[in-house]
């Protein structure tokens, strides 16, 4: 399910079920989207659960049970040169959820560039993991298929 350059969206009682082996397999990606709610709802992927990108703000998730998948994750940020306006996430909260058997809880992904990305106001709370890899993870060096050719460069 995508949803992309929308306002004022709320989605309750989702079911989205996907093979956990399956590639590419977003249950819902958030893309330049304002005031998101998804609400009471069990999302099993091969992918990301709920995938959050660039221009998007004030997401709420809330009450969703995640599993298989990857999690809730936001990016990923800092890929195009001059993209400083399309990487910006700010204002997701995700609570009351849960993630059983899953690579990750939530995470930020970025790419290993010099490139600009904004990720701000995040709030996570009450959340019950269950045999997941990583609970909270930070992906600096975000590579889904390497080669990825990133630029390494020290500060």
């Amino acid at each position: 399910m995508q949803i992309y350059g929308c306002n004022k969206i709320r989605m309750h009682n989702i079911l989205i079920k996907a093979p956990g082996n399956s590639k590419n397999t977003d249950g819902i990606k958030i893309g330049a989207s304002t005031d998101v709610h998804v609400t009471n709802s069990v999302i099993g992927t091969g992918d990301d659960c709920i995938a959050i990108l660039g221009k998007s703000s004030d997401i709420h998730v809330s009450q969703v049970f995640c599993g298989p998948g990857h999690g809730i994750s936001i990016g990923s940020m800092g890929y195009y040169p001059n993209n400083e306006n399309n990487d910006v996430v700010t204002g997701v909260t995700v609570t009351d959820c849960t993630f059983r058997g899953t690579t990750d809880g939530v995470r930020i992904k970025t790419w290993a560039t010099p490139y600009a990305g904004l990720v701000q106001n995040l709030t996570f709370s009450n959340i019950h993991l269950d045999s997941v890899d990583n609970p909270i993870i930070i992906d600096q060096e975000y590579c889904p298929k390497p080669p990825c050719n990133q630029v390494k460069f020290a500060i």
